[in-house]
């Protein structure tokens, strides 16, 4: 790190974001890539990520000018000198990047692969064992996400323009939107139940006990989720005693899910993507939080956001303190939030008694 020099960089006319992960990720970087736009509002900005940032971010104006997708497990399994990458690498170096920003971890496996770009200089965070980059900071878990991206950003002079983040919505997102869940009386909910982790899974009986208060006050409520999480939303449906619930599991691309979250009035949902995602678009939210991932994952602002947070942190089995250790027992760490406080955020946000 070169002290006391967090400055506009000149001669910067090409900037190379690398950010390769899931959904909820992605979107923690969302305000550091808008402090970046306006920073070098000349320059072009290449997002290196996977496959589905390049459907997702082509269509809808944003603060970068063109994706690359990275050859798979680059980034997760370090680099391997096989031919793809290579040809990858080549492809890069003649891209001739002024600045390569890595946005993506501690750098142990992202920092090698940052400098392979070839990029005149370097920046991002690092671990004690990640190689160094020109501008660098450590890598502390415990941080706010996106507060750790913008504080990287800033180390070439890029200051926050908005702490949240911000995704347009498209007339083709609401219009697949449409053909899946067509126009109601009835104000949208959204429930998602599902998560990465089991230990940030709230129990599928207290999601169906929220549904049904929702579903007698007169709201439309909708279970969203992933193929590998039609159980748990098939479990809520079941689970419900009000008829009318819709089943959206893979119903919804997710350019069709995020027009559809546009249109919502309220979202429930376990720490994960679709939360992150609801946020962006800016619709009213319930988050359901461990303490641990609200430290690092929590929204820094509540006019629409509401988390509520469960601070229990040993294991209900073996008793591990799940803080500083994982065991291999198959447990929620959020259940503890009981059905009456998520309802009570949910109709402050949604305006109702």
């Amino acid at each position: 790190m070169r002290e006391n020099d967090y400055k506009l960089l000149e001669n910067t006319g090409k900037i190379a974001v690398v950010r390769a992960n899931g959904l909820g990720d992605f979107i923690f970087v969302l305000p550091a890539l808008e402090a970046l736009r306006r920073t070098y509002p000349q320059a072009e900005i290449v997002y290196l990520g996977l496959d589905w940032h390049v459907n997702f971010i082509k269509e809808r104006p944003f603060p970068v000018d063109r994706v690359i997708a990275i050859p798979g497990g680059a980034l997760t399994e370090g680099l391997k000198e096989r031919p793809p990458m290579e040809d990858f690498f080549e492809e890069m170096a003649a891209e001739k990047f002024d600045l390569a920003i890595q946005l993506h971890g501690g750098g142990r496996n992202s920092n090698p692969f940052l400098l392979r770009l070839g990029a005149r200089i370097t920046a991002g965070s690092r671990t004690p064992d990640a190689p160094l980059l020109d501008y660098w900071l450590p890598y502390i878990y415990y941080q706010n996400e996106y507060l750790r991206y913008l504080e990287i950003v800033s180390l070439v002079g890029a200051y926050p323009y908005r702490l949240e983040p911000e995704i347009a919505v498209t007339e083709a997102d609401l219009a697949e939107s449409y053909n899946v869940v067509g126009e109601s009386k009835k104000p949208l909910v959204v429930l998602h139940p599902g998560a990465t982790a089991v230990t940030r899974q709230w129990p599928i009986e207290k999601f169906a006990a929220v549904a049904d208060t929702l579903a007698r006050r007169g709201y439309q409520i909708a279970v969203s989720g992933t193929e590998p999480e039609r159980n748990l939303v098939e479990g809520v449906l079941a689970a419900m005693q009000e008829e009318g619930g819709l089943n959206l599991c893979a119903k919804l691309s997710l350019n069709g899910f995020t027009g559809l979250l546009a249109r919502s009035a309220l979202v429930i949902s376990n720490d994960t993507g679709p939360a992150h995602l609801a946020v962006a678009v800016g619709t009213p939210v319930v988050i359901l939080y461990w303490i641990s991932n609200m430290v690092t994952a929590g929204p820094t602002t509540r006019a629409k956001t509401r988390p509520l947070v469960s601070f229990q942190v040993h294991c209900p089995v073996c008793g591990v303190d799940c803080s500083i250790s994982r065991c291999e027992d198959s447990f929620s760490l959020i259940s503890s939030i009981e059905t009456d406080e998520v309802l009570g955020q949910a109709f402050e946000l949604l305006g109702a008694a």
